[in-house]
């Protein structure tokens, strides 16, 4: 169980964070799946927030689309709505990892501290892959976030986390998707707010 105490200062709670909270709680509600911690990744703050009961446990600093938030096939924006962790990957395997098709390449990341765009958008370490929950909104037709492929993941850009610079992706430090890929299990509900 995570304390209050693991709440950064300066991290406070935003406003679009409280909307997607009382979201998440009326879906955790319809589940049955009261009381248990879930994310919410608030595009404005650049921020993933781990709740519980609409109460801040932590907060992360992230990096979404450089193209804004949307939901359309091939926009590289950032879906809104609420998801859930449909499978986690890369369990065990080193931070800096670099993954392809979802698999370990065995190759480890040159991480870049200074904010500095690479041309290459790979995905290290771990990868929590989205599966939207909103019919028309986020699942089916050319609007759904898991044959998107969106992930929560972390990058070797790690100096441009804090600002939007994803290719539709939610990106955190290294060391931070290792934190939260322990915390949340799959099914865990992750809402994406403007």
């Amino acid at each position: 169980m995570l304390g209050a105490s693991s709440v950064a200062a300066g991290d406070a709670l935003d406003p679009q964070a409280l909307k997607g909270s009382n979201a998440v709680r009326a879906a955790q509600q319809q589940l049955k799946q009261e009381g248990q911690i879930y994310a919410v990744v608030a595009i404005e703050a650049q921020r993933l927030y781990l709740m519980q009961d609409g109460r801040l446990l932590k907060a992360y600093p992230v990096s979404t689309s450089a193209f804004g938030p949307g939901e359309q096939e091939g926009s590289n924006q950032t879906p809104l709505g609420l998801h859930q962790i449909k499978q986690k990957i890369g369990e065990g395997e080193p931070q800096g990892m670099i993954f392809k098709a979802r698999k370990p390449t065995g190759r480890m990341a040159n991480i870049i501290a200074e904010p500095r765009d690479v041309p290459e958008d790979d995905v290290t370490t771990r990868i929590m892959w989205l599966d939207g929950m909103e019919p028309g909104v986020n699942q089916g037709g050319k609007v759904d976030s898991y044959k998107r492929y969106i992930y929560i993941h972390g990058t070797p850009e790690e100096g441009l986390v804090g600002r939007p610079a994803s290719h539709g992706c939610v990106r955190m430090l290294n060391a931070d998707v290792v934190d939260v890929f322990n915390k949340l299990p799959e099914g865990t509900l992750v809402y994406i707010t403007p």
